[in-house]
């Protein structure tokens, strides 16, 4: 006989309650579990105070300059959920995206970020420098997912903007086991179509802080 499931428990703090949630539709995918944990939600930021006000599965630490040992450390150590960096792939790349790498897995992170344009060449040299999941980003369609994957990526970040979806769905009719993030948008439609097409877990960016807190003087001047 079926038991009814019960709904979880919720217990928050007295100051605390008030934090930045993920949208529902990202519980809908199966996750990808990573060393025993199993994480279905990213957050898409680097801002230490959205981090600590969140409820995501775990960080994606990626930014638009060259990644520094001190931007991921103070992260990692800030953050008390699993967090995964980005390590180049673009204008930073070579050794130097290899001691990153190495940097990143001795400070904690889960898991290290490389951008699309780096070589399958030096993602095999990423591969084999670190014991955490190397995630690879596929940002065009024409991307060889197949070298991408016998290059060492365990998983693919995929980020097309709105052609996302479809990217998804069409790397999952080929590549049927492959664990796969992708960006789910701004919407609960869009993040339901990008899990419907094949996605384990979702990235959601944020509103900023700024947008945030224009939100709360709303509330205080009402």
């Amino acid at each position: 006989m079926a038991t009814e499931k019960k709904a979880s428990p919720n217990v928050e703090s007295r100051l605390r309650h008030n934090i930045l949630k993920m949208p529902q539709e990202v519980y809908q995918a199966s996750g990808i579990v990573i060393n025993g944990r199993r994480l279905k939600s990213f957050v898409f930021t680097t801002d230490l105070a959205i981090i600590r006000n969140c409820d995501a599965d775990a960080v994606f630490a990626v930014y638009p300059f060259t990644p520094q040992q001190a931007i991921s450390d103070a992260i990692i150590k800030a953050s008390y959920i699993p967090v995964f960096c980005g390590v180049g792939g673009g204008t930073t790349h070579g050794v130097r995206t290899l001691n990153l790498a190495r940097d990143v897995e001795s400070q904690g992170a889960m898991g290290v970020v490389l951008n699309s344009p780096i070589s399958d060449l030096n993602l095999l040299a990423v591969s084999r420098v670190v014991d955490i999941p190397v995630i690879i980003t596929v940002t065009k369609e024409d991307t060889n997912i197949r070298s991408r994957i016998e290059a060492g990526a365990s998983i693919l970040n995929v980020a097309c903007s709105t052609d996302t979806p479809r990217i998804v769905k069409k790397i999952r009719d080929e590549f049927p086991d492959v664990p796969i993030i992708a960006s789910g948008g701004k919407t609960g439609e869009t993040i339901s179509a990008t899990i419907a097409a094949g996605a384990n877990a979702i990235t959601y960016t944020p509103p900023s802080p700024a947008i945030l807190f224009k939100e709360m003087m709303e509330k205080y001047r009402e």
